[in-house]
């Protein structure tokens, strides 16, 4: 049966049909060209790539992954900057390495925001010809490379990790090193919708079922105070008419709550279960990621304070 776009207000949860809703936001990718080479093994010297950080940071923000939900994350980003508070490592898993790139390399919280609202969904992808999945995720890495002010990873001015997992064994990886685009592309690569990225003979994908909010790794980089944004759904309020997102919701549920017990503080805006990339949307996302941040003001600035 052929593809059809779905409405352009979809009513999906983030859980399995995020899928559908990314396939109904981007059924018109052709129209901005096709990627032919979809599988190439990037292997040159700027490939993404594990590495210590240059310094043991002391406080990382861990930015989850959501889909569409992730636009809470560049209200929170705004509510912080506010704050004048600032993090010595962002950890960042597909949404979030995206918007936690961005604020590492220098981007400002009120500029993301603009970027946000005025970003284009044809902008970050376009028709894999050759490859299983429908779409490339090529694109996506030329419009952080575009927006950013430092290309690589590893010299960023705030320590920047993009989190995806190895396709082969589902290793959750940490590319700390490396060109930003492509380790973004790589950490956004969602199983069944955007074709794998290829490093140094590996493939790599979107880490949402493995590990959508990695603390643990943020831990693992050497982060003593760990402050977690978790833009997944609100599972415990399933609305009428989500019933069938259940059992995935809950599986979401599992893994984010094994990583969200050993974060310091978690951050987790509430903006209604359904998701679209309207502007409405995208806006009322964002304020609840600014309320909600503003809300928790004394206890982020003890964190930070140490």
């Amino acid at each position: 049966m052929p593809w059809r776009p779905a409405p352009s207000r979809c009513a999906e949860s983030v859980a399995p049909a995020r899928r559908r809703l990314i396939g109904a936001a981007l059924g018109a990718a052709s129209l901005a060209g096709c990627t032919f080479a979809s599988d190439v093994d990037h292997a040159g010297d700027d490939a993404p790539r594990e590495q210590p950080l240059a310094r043991l940071p002391r406080v990382a923000w861990v930015l989850s992954s959501g889909g569409p939900r992730g636009f809470t994350h560049v209200g929170v980003l705004r509510a912080l900057h506010e704050m004048g508070l600032s993090p010595d490592l962002i950890v960042g898993a597909s949404v979030g390495a995206l918007v936690g790139s961005l604020r590492a390399s220098g981007v400002p919280a009120p500029a993301i925001e603009t970027i946000a609202l005025e970003l284009q969904p044809l902008a970050m992808a376009r028709v894999a010809i050759g490859a299983d999945e429908r779409f490339s995720g090529a694109p996506l890495a030329e419009l952080v490379r575009r927006h950013v002010a430092v290309q690589q990873l590893e010299r960023m001015p705030i320590a920047m990790a993009c989190v995806a997992s190895r396709k082969r064994d589902g290793r959750t990886v940490a590319f700390t090193a490396g060109d930003v685009g492509l380790a973004v592309q790589a950490s956004a690569a969602i199983e069944g919708q955007f074709a794998p990225v290829r490093i140094r003979g590996e493939t790599y994908v979107d880490a949402d079922w493995h590990q959508p909010l990695p603390v643990r790794l943020a831990r693992a980089l050497g982060a003593r105070v760990v402050i977690a944004v978790d833009a997944t759904a609100h599972s415990d309020r399933l609305p009428p008419g989500a019933e069938r997102y259940r059992d995935s919701d809950a599986k979401k549920k599992a893994l984010v709550d094994a990583d969200a017990k050993v974060a310091d503080l978690v951050l987790k805006p509430d903006f209604g279960y359904w998701v679209s990339l309207s502007r409405d949307f995208r806006e009322r996302a964002i304020a609840a990621g600014y309320r909600d941040t503003m809300i928790r003001e004394r206890e982020l600035r003890a964190l930070h304070r140490g």
